[in-house]
């Protein structure tokens, strides 16, 4: 039994778990690396004992690249206890094997061994359920700003917008389109009142107004956490926790409306791609026909054969077809393969194997 290191710290519980139902039930050798020299190490040591595998879906993709590399996958039958968040055993999930820790352990004692197409290409790269182009990957960044606007927060690591999480009160976190508190160059309502204000000197051109750099205010050296109003300026920050509220509100309804239902900002749809696709040597679109995206997957377990649907950029239905190898060619392109983003690459062949690997799953009803 080989444990994923990131299993290990992503939910030890289940690890405990899946161990204790293995334990109980056959005898078992357990293997904790560190790195992937020593799953390589494990594997090649493991005599006739089948491989179980606990961790998510990259370390599946992982052991499964590794044997067939070995020319072992024929002869193993692999085993899985899925172990992470629903969206990092989701592969593992669409293959059939359960993603309960109990259930998956149990399988891997009382299940049945299918046998499974793959898609493998010349790289030595393999695809367990399917690929598509493209990857769906947006830039970094890509849908954090309004368009036209200084107030937007870059997109974080995570992908969320990041409107909602910047430091200031106001919305206007530091970041790639501001300076801080108020962006020069922002032309949200707010900030231009600022602006304004700055200009006029004595807050307002009335007259009026909260007390600007001019006019002294009742409460000298005042001090708040975006560092205005210092010890001796003369400045008094205009800005109450009610006027932060109302800035904050003018900010939001400032910003162009995106959507209807629930507020969500819907991802752009990337731009079509000119791909030239062959299906077992037939083609099927060329260069000079953009597509908006493309999918391969193994038509059914066992069968040999990959199901490629292309949809293409003009008014019509998509074009499908089962074929034993696929050719993708053109300008850079990415592509997403299980869990996993590849490329950019200009040509990329895959070809079936036809139950070249075996996997424990439950038995039918």
């Amino acid at each position: 039994m080989v444990i994923d290191p990131n299993a290990r710290r992503t939910d030890g519980e289940s690890v405990r778990i899946a161990k204790d139902v293995l334990c109980a039930g056959a005898q078992t050798k357990i293997c904790l690396p560190d790195g992937p020299e020593e799953v390589e190490r494990a594997l090649a040591r493991r005599g006739a004992r089948r491989p179980v595998l606990v961790g998510d879906d990259r370390a599946l993709l992982r052991m499964v690249e590794l044997l067939h590399r070995r020319r072992e996958l024929a002869d193993a039958t692999l085993s899985v206890v899925p172990v992470g968040g629903s969206a990092t055993v989701a592969l593992a999930h669409s293959l059939g094997v359960p993603t309960d820790a109990v259930a998956a352990a149990r399988t891997v004692l009382d299940g049945t061994a299918r046998p499974r197409d793959l898609l493998v290409d010349e790289s030595g790269g393999v695809v367990l359920g399917g690929l598509r182009i493209p990857s769906g990957l947006a830039p970094y960044g890509a849908h954090g700003g309004m368009p036209g606007d200084g107030c937007g927060a870059a997109a974080g690591p995570d992908g969320r917008d990041g409107t909602a999480g910047t430091d200031g009160a106001d919305g206007h976190g530091s970041g790639p389109y501001g300076g801080g508190a108020r962006g020069r160059d922002c032309r949200c309502d707010p900030c231009v009142d600022d602006r304004r204000r700055a200009e006029d000197g004595e807050g307002g051109r009335d007259g009026t107004g909260p007390p600007g750099p001019g006019r002294e205010g009742p409460e000298r050296g005042s001090h708040d956490r975006e560092g205005h109003g210092r010890e001796g300026d003369g400045h008094r920050p205009w800005w109450t926790p009610a006027a932060r509220t109302a800035r904050t509100a003018l900010t939001l309804l400032s910003l162009p409306v995106i959507g209807l239902a629930g507020g969500a900002r819907r991802r752009e749809h990337p731009p079509p791609q000119r791909l030239r696709i062959e299906a077992d040597g037939v083609l099927l679109t060329d260069l000079d026909r953009p597509v908006e995206r493309v999918s391969v997957s193994t038509a059914a377990p066992g069968g040999g054969l990959a199901e490629v649907v292309v949809h293409p950029h003009a008014a019509g239905g998509p074009l499908r077809t089962r074929a034993r190898a696929v050719t993708v060619s053109g300008p850079d392109f990415r592509y997403h393969a299980d869990a996993l983003i590849h490329g950019p690459v200009r040509s990329r062949t895959w070809t079936v194997l036809a139950e070249a690997w075996t996997l424990m799953l439950p038995h039918r009803p």
